[in-house]
């Protein structure tokens, strides 16, 4: 499973119904299920972003399907970003050495 971290910003129709934040992280988190995407965590921010998940999922897929059916609810904007384990940096660190 890859792991992704998906930041996000609220739109102003997302900070207008700021106080259901927390009702639509757990809803979030049945979608990304149904998508076949685990969430680890959801946390709220202060900074740039508003929020970040870090979630698993097996492909790209269902990473993107994950996205496309929370961006239609209009309440925030994201930035995805694939993330890589220490294991996963040795491997591609291995593939970069044998380029020499």
């Amino acid at each position: 499973m890859a792991t992704y971290l998906i930041m996000g910003k609220f739109t102003e129709q997302g900070i207008r119904n700021v106080k259901e934040t927390t009702a639509r992280a757990d809803r979030f988190k049945e979608i990304a299920k149904e998508c076949g995407v685990e969430v680890k965590e959801i946390m709220w921010l202060l900074g740039d972003y508003d929020v970040i998940n870090i979630v698993e999922a097996d492909s790209d897929l269902s990473i993107s399907a994950l996205l496309l059916r929370v961006g239609a609810w209009g309440n925030v904007r994201t930035t995805t970003y694939r993330a890589f384990s220490n294991k996963e940096m040795d491997e591609i660190i291995k593939k970069v050495d044998a380029t020499k």
